[in-house]
Formats: C-alpha cells, structure tokens, sequence
C-alpha cells in the first residue's frame, strides 16, 4: 500500500503541480489566439442561448439527442461540484486570496478550450449499435489519429475517464455527502449512501430522457439557492467587500502571510492553487463535458461551443466567486488555520450562525449528486464505446456499489488515485484537440460566414 501512495503521489505531483498547468492552461491561450478571442467575442451570444433558454421541463430527450440547454445543465452538473465548496477553500488557504485571480485568468483561456471541445464534439458525433446518438472526446481523438495508434489513444482516455469519474470520482463525490449529513443532522453515512445509491440507480435507468430532465431542474435551482445564501453572507459582511477584492488583485502578485502569520504564501503558491483547483473544477480541457454538448441538438457544432463556454464562466467566475468571497468577508482567515471544507463552513456560520452546517449539507447533497449523476453519463457514454449497450446496466449497478462504498469509507490512496486519473484522462484530450486545431478554426469560420449571411 505504502508503495503504492507513493506512485499515486508522484504522479500527482508531476501532473497537477507542473505539466497540466503549464498543458491546460497554454491550450488555452494557443485556443483563445486562433479564435481571436471567442470567449470575449461570442460571450454575450453564450449568455443570451443560456440564460434566455432556462427552462425547469424542456422537451423530453431521447435517442436523438438532447435541447442546448439540457446538455449544457448536465455539463454544469458535473462541473459544479464539490470543488465548489472545497476547491475555492483549500486555494485560498493554501495560496492565499490572490490564488482566485489565477483561478479567473485559468478560467478565461478555459472558456476557449471548452469551446473548441463542445464544437469538435458536435462534429464528430456519431450514431451508437441502438441507434442513439453519442459523442465525446474518444471520436475526435479517432478522427484526429487514424490507425491502431488513435485506437489505443481513445481507449486510454475511456478507461481513465470510466475509473476517474464513473467510480472513483463517485465514490468522493458520496463520501463529501455522507460526511456533511453526519455532521450537520448525525446521520449514519451508510443511510446516506444507500439512500443516495437508490435515487442514482433509477435515474441511470432512466438512460439520457431521466439524467437530462433531472440536470435541467437541479442546476438552476441549486445555483439559485447557493447564490442566495453566498450573497446573503456577503451583505452581512458587506463592511469587508472592497478589502477582500483588493487582497484578491494584490495578493495575486505580492507574497502575505494568513491565518495570524502562521501559514506563509508566494506568488508561486497562489498562481498553483488557483490554477490547478480552478482548472480541477471547471474541467476545461479534461475531456468531461463534451459527452454532452456532443448530444446537443444544435443547427451548427459551434452554436454548442458558444454555449458551452458559459459553463466554464458558471463554474468559476460565479460559483467559485462566490465561496470566496464569502470566506474572504467572514473574517475567518483571520482566524486559526483551517482549510477545504472546514473553512467554507465556517465562513458561512459567520454569516448563518446555527443554519450554516445544515445550508452547506443541503448544498453539498445538490452539488455533489448532481455530479455524480453527470460524471455517470460522461462515463457511460465510454462503456458505450468500449462494450457496447449492453454493458450499461452492468456498469450502472457497479456505480451505485462504488457510492455506497463512497459514503462509508474514506481511503486517502483511493482519493489521491481520482486526481491521477483525472489529469491522465487530459493527456490525450488535449492531444486530439491540438491535432484538430485547424479542424476546429475552419468550424468556426464557416459558422461565422452562416451568421453573417442570416444578418
């Protein structure tokens, strides 16, 4: 075992603290560079196709694919998670409140990325042995390497993302569930675990018409609830805002002690924590979200990508915003050292008092099963590739076995293996979309040729 963590450990260490930094974040840039911008030129179309087409009861989906809006809420889904909660927290303790400024700039060229990967989806989207549609990274990896080297390439990414997301991922995504009901209402995690398991398996029965119908409800009302909370914690501090802001800008390019000094940062620290915990929770880049914008059912691939990069905008510039700037105006940094969900959750009994342990469990029950049932889909549509239709069910019920397990058990090696699979899975991602580069920008340009014609 000990050899073991060691392996995982090195591995993470290699990928989360060096290669996928300088991987994702320079795909972005190199994306942002060839699209000339698309994140700033084509935001306000994203966010009049997303927020002008929030609607609680869409059109049921089905074999055929899925509305806009239904793939992106199950992108978001299993963006939104429990990162949301911890991610932000653990940065800031860690690289102190300019780490938020490096999540942002991670997060502006992620919106690049994200669009290039709904767009290349979309293209590439084909019809499965039942006759439904899928889609996602593996089809455009094929298409970018022919032969018996994109063969391999494609599977790799489907195991990773199968055991990073489908089990493992699913099993911490439970157990921050579990933990949260334990210690906000004392209920035994086993319950939790069962109870969460039952409701998962008859949505996953229930095949893209259940998953779709229940992401297109949770997501906006999740979102809802936690930004209401979030702001009303802000206001109670409101005396705090401008100062918080300011050490967000400051602190990005000037090294500051927290917690009474007893925890150090650098520049170094907060441009780490905030990029690898903003790219962590976005996914930009990672190969999750574009199993979804794939089934999109869109006039043109890039109509997906513009909407897609508002998940990434979601994600982070609103969601993550929030959490910190509510653990930057509770005054908790001031305090003892605490960190993750600690920290979050003190920071909103600051503001809540007695309901702040039971609003961050209920938030966490949302964002944490709405992710499990998003990362089951991205993973379900790989066992599709893999084995074929007939594999689903099996994989479903190993899904919900790993959740129960999720809930009861909390293996650290197990925990540190999801985020190894989760930066392998971007390895050959990043490298079907740079191979497509051309491919992507050539989309991009005929869209834009349609859109001035329909002027």
């Amino acid at each position: 075992m000990v050899v073991l963590e060691n392996i995982v450990s090195s591995v993470n260490s290699f990928l989360w603290d060096f290669f996928l930094l300088f991987a994702l974040v320079g795909t972005g840039v190199w994306f942002t560079i060839r699209t000339k911008g698309i994140q700033v030129r084509y935001f306000t179309k994203g966010f009049k196709q997303v927020f002008g087409n929030i609607k609680l009861s869409g059109e049921k989906a089905g074999a055929e694919g899925m509305s806009s809006f239904q793939a992106l809420a199950t992108s978001i889904a299993a963006q939104v998670g429990t990162g949301n909660l911890a991610g932000a927290a653990t940065a800031i303790a860690t690289g102190g409140m300019g780490a938020i400024f490096w999540m942002w700039v991670s997060a502006f060229f992620g919106m690049a990325t994200n669009f290039v990967e709904a767009s290349l989806a979309q293209k590439y989207k084909t019809v499965g042995d039942d006759g439904a549609v899928t889609g996602g990274p593996v089809y455009y990896i094929r298409a970018a390497y022919k032969g018996t080297f994109g063969k391999i390439l494609a599977a790799l990414f489907s195991v990773f993302i199968i055991l990073a997301l489908g089990f493992i991922g699913n099993m911490v995504q439970a157990n921050s569930i579990g933990d949260a009901f334990s210690t906000a209402f004392g209920i035994n995690p086993l319950i939790i675990g069962v109870i969460v398991a039952v409701l998962a398996f008859f949505i996953f029965l229930g095949g893209i018409g259940s998953i779709a119908s229940v992401t297109e409800k949770i997501v906006p009302i999740m979102a809802a609830f936690y930004l209401v909370g979030g702001i009303v914690v802000i206001i109670m501090n409101i005396g705090n805002l401008p100062g918080t802001i300011a050490d967000i800008f400051v602190n990005a390019f000037k090294p500051a002690s927290m917690f009474g000094g007893a925890v150090g940062t650098s520049v170094q620290l907060a441009i780490r924590y905030g990029v690898a915990r903003g790219l962590f929770s976005n996914e930009a880049g990672m190969g999750s979200t574009p199993h979804s914008h794939a089934l999109a059912k869109v006039n043109h691939p890039c109509d997906q990508g513009c909407t897609a990069l508002m998940g990434v905008f979601i994600d982070t510039f609103i969601v993550l915003t929030i959490t910190a700037l509510v653990i930057g105006t509770s005054g908790c940094l001031e305090g003892d050292y605490i960190s993750g969900i600690s920290l979050t959750q003190a920071a909103f009994d600051s503001g809540l008092g007695f309901l702040g342990a039971p609003f961050i469990a209920i938030c966490m029950f949302f964002f944490a099963f709405s992710t499990i049932v998003g990362w089951y889909f991205f993973g379900e549509q790989n066992v599709r590739y893999l084995f074929g239709s007939k594999a689903v069910k099996p994989y479903a019920i190993l899904v919900c076995i790993f959740i129960v397990l999720g809930c009861t058990l909390k293996v650290d090696v197990v925990w540190n293996m999801s985020d190894m699979f989760n930066g392998l899975m971007v390895i050959p991602n990043l490298m079907g979309l740079l191979a497509l580069t051309k491919v992507a920008t050539d989309l991009l340009s005929d869209f834009e040729k349609e859109s001035a014609k329909a002027k």
